[in-house]
């Protein structure tokens, strides 16, 4: 199947309430815009030229997420075009967005990545920083810090899975916040279970980047 048909049979799964971020990360505009011809308007992007380049290619009212690690260099190609950064994995980074979107006079809404994995390779803050951070969010006028984001340990464990999800969502309710992204191609189900309010889904819809 091609990406509208992979996209229109997996959208009667996802509730209502949850938001299908189709990740289009090394895809072309042309697939972009096969997904964009049944309705979907949520895409994300981990590299900042490459989200720079699609959305001016792209419809202006396309929604970008940005997904990747984001180096502090490269904050002037996605404050113009970001609807929100859903990756701030450092009070550096958050404090660096703050200056850079001040100065775009735009507040830009960003999520607080937490490592709740069991992989060391991946990065964000503990639980009790980004509950610490989210309590100074005011520090931030440029910055609405609207959630967190998180990702699972890469395994085949669910029950590992699922727990990584649910500790998650435990800082989610720490912090007070209202936005949970998590789950992507292989465990999105279970996000769900979890709480999630935002799923980012790129293989069942674009296919294999390789």
């Amino acid at each position: 199947m091609g990406v509208a048909d992979n996209l229109l049979a997996l959208l009667p799964e996802i509730p209502s309430s949850v938001s299908l971020v189709a990740v289009s990360k090394f895809k072309p505009v042309e697939d972009i815009m096969a997904a964009y011809s049944v309705g979907q308007r949520r895409f994300g992007e981990n590299r900042p030229l490459e989200m720079e380049a699609k959305a001016k290619a792209l419809p202006a009212d396309i929604e970008w997420h940005f997904i990747g690690h984001l180096q502090t260099n490269k904050i002037k190609n996605v404050i113009p075009y970001a609807a929100l950064i859903e990756s701030v994995d450092s009070e550096h980074l958050l404090a660096a967005i703050d200056r850079a979107a001040g100065a775009a006079g735009r507040v830009v809404d960003c999520l607080l990545e937490v490592h709740v994995a069991a992989e060391e390779s991946k990065t964000g803050f503990s639980p009790d920083e980004a509950v610490e951070v989210a309590r100074r969010a005011a520090d931030y006028p440029n910055v609405r810090i609207r959630g967190i984001m998180a990702m699972a340990t890469n395994t085949d464990d669910e029950a590992r899975v699922r727990a990584d999800f649910r500790a998650a969502h435990d800082v989610l309710l720490r912090t007070g916040l209202s936005e949970l992204s998590m789950g992507m191609s292989g465990d999105w189900r279970i996000a769900i279970e979890e709480g999630a309010t935002i799923i980012r889904i790129g293989s069942s819809i674009f296919g294999s980047r390789y």
